[in-house]
């Protein structure tokens, strides 16, 4: 399998011509209709991801993604994550064997603990278990998408007895877990032999090396299947670098600062931004050129398969964002392929 290009969107609600917010029903819309254009410019995977809080519109992204499947032929159909701790495997599993029955066996999953917690208290479970949870739920999941009866038993949910979950997929269930930048959640990947998604949004991307490393350790120590390894991060494309630096800047202020008042972050800054644009940044932000080769020394760097850019972030519009999906797949992948031959 080639190199896959992908982009990701939280469904961040985003503003209008002059300035007002969007309601989460427009912006939903609107994530279709970017949904419609990568898909026409070639770009190889489409994720959504789940959340449950003000700042962002989608909390089911299985029915945004079916909506989507209906509308588009070719793209890949996915989550930017789902957030398995705080749900159940047994209907992860059934939504998604849905969708891709509905897409034509387009759907993929990448399953996460989430960096947000409000799922948690909405559903039902104590943060106390947040590390049990993912655990227990993800190996019941590896269980299910074998597609044959389960015999389960843990501590989080009711025991299995060669249970038959439907419906079928046609050709499997393509499986990833997201990965924050722990040694212990990237080994427990590679023994359940699933797809590794590194979320870099902090840092040079050389800094993951030692987790790439590691996974291809634990795939050899464990004998589990090995699937290309993929990057997960933000950034922003127009046609000039300080186009896209100017239109960026404020999403990323407005998002950083929102939740780094939660959590004790310092106030986002300009200077900052730009430090996390350049080389040593993970943000992938500016010219189309720019934008290649910070992609293409990524992938030489970690020896990544797919490369997903969280293109959404914050109030950029939508007018804004439907540019640079149009830039990432018509100037952007070319480029990348182009200096990677």
């Amino acid at each position: 399998m080639g190199l896959e290009f992908g982009l990701d969107t939280f469904g961040d609600i985003t503003r209008d011509p002059d300035g007002e917010p969007l309601t989460a029903a427009q912006t939903i819309r609107n994530i279709v209709e970017q949904a419609e254009l990568a898909d026409r410019v070639g770009i190889d995977f489409f994720g959504v991801g789940e959340h449950h809080r003000k700042e962002f519109a989608v909390s089911a992204p299985e029915m945004v993604l079916a909506a989507i499947a209906s509308r588009t032929e070719r793209i890949r159909l996915g989550t930017a994550v789902t957030v398995l701790s705080s749900d159940d495997p047994v209907r992860v599993y059934e939504r998604f064997a849905t969708l891709d029955a509905l897409s034509g066996g387009r759907a993929e999953v990448v399953l996460g603990r989430g960096s947000f917690t409000e799922s948690f208290p909405l559903f039902g479970f104590d943060l106390r278990d947040y590390e049990a949870l993912f655990e227990e739920k993800l190996e019941l999941f590896v269980e299910l998408v074998k597609e044959k009866p389960v015999t389960w038993s843990g501590t989080m949910r009711p025991a299995l007895v060669d249970a038959d979950v439907f419906p079928k997929t046609e050709n499997g269930l393509r499986t990833w877990v997201g990965v924050g930048g722990s040694p212990e959640s990237v080994v427990r990947v590679a023994r359940h032999g699933l797809g590794l998604m590194l979320a870099i949004i902090g840092g040079p991307a050389a800094r993951f090396a030692p987790f790439v490393e590691l996974y291809h350790r634990s795939i050899a120590a464990f004998g589990t299947a090995e699937h290309p390894i993929a990057v997960h991060s933000p950034g922003h494309i127009a046609e000039t670098d300080e186009e896209a630096w100017d239109a960026a800047y404020s999403g990323f202020e407005a998002m950083n600062n929102t939740i780094g008042k939660e959590r004790g972050w310092p106030v986002y800054s300009r200077a900052r931004f730009q430090n996390d644009v350049g080389p040593a940044g993970a943000i992938y932000s500016g010219s189309p050129e720019r934008v290649a080769q910070k992609i293409a020394d990524t992938v030489r760097t970690l020896g990544i398969g797919r490369f997903d850019l969280k293109y959404a972030t914050g109030t950029l519009g939508h007018e804004q964002l439907m540019r640079s999906i149009e830039l990432y797949g018509t100037e952007v992948i070319p480029r990348v392929r182009d200096l990677l031959k």
